[in-house]
């Protein structure tokens, strides 16, 4: 009778063991996934907030004027430059500065007129240099790399309805890795 017993026993934990291992299954998939959207949500958010440590600011690229070196949807990092390091500005930099109702605008310099106080620009696409000349007041700075795409997508999440969706996609994360804790018990 005892070795019925312990065969009975060994069959079930044989099964227990089955079952443990299937078992871990769906818990490792919950940490991964959770783990790749806490990750992803990082690594758009760096795309903006870590340049600012290093005092550049991001742009979007929103019109073909400086295709096709810099194309639509591209993101411009631009390092602000100050006012009494504008006269060093040289031909063929690309610049960022504010253009009145047009927001910010990113060209060439084709000139400098250091005496006048003002910079002459060009989008690659255009035929010729922009009508006005741009005064070192509306300087920006110097753009330092841009990336094609990525301009298009922090549009999108930098946006209210993009902020909350960021925030729930970040939520399910940690509720997914939360979900495998609790599967694992």
């Amino acid at each position: 009778m005892n070795e019925t017993m312990d065969n009975d026993n060994l069959t079930k934990l044989s099964g227990n063991k089955k079952k443990a291992r299937g078992g871990k299954i769906i818990p490792a998939l919950c940490n991964i996934a959770g783990t790749l959207i806490l990750l992803a949500v990082i690594g758009l958010t760096l795309i903006v907030v870590l340049p600012r440590a290093f005092g550049m600011e991001a742009y979007n690229i929103t019109s073909q004027s400086m295709t096709p070196e810099i194309p639509v949807g591209s993101i411009v990092y631009v390092y602000r430059i100050a006012s009494e390091d504008i006269p060093s500005i040289q031909a063929d930099e690309v610049i960022a500065y504010t253009g009145g109702t047009e927001g910010v605008i990113v060209h060439r310099v084709v000139s400098n007129h250091v005496v006048e106080g003002e910079l002459i620009t060009k989008g690659d696409y255009n035929e010729g240099n922009d009508i006005l000349p741009v005064p070192y007041s509306n300087v920006i700075g110097r753009v330092w790399k841009h990336f094609p795409l990525l301009g298009d997508l922090m549009t999108v999440y930098t946006s209210t309805a993009g902020k909350i969706n960021l925030f729930i996609f970040a939520l399910s994360g940690a509720l997914l890795n939360i979900l495998a804790g609790r599967l694992r018990n």
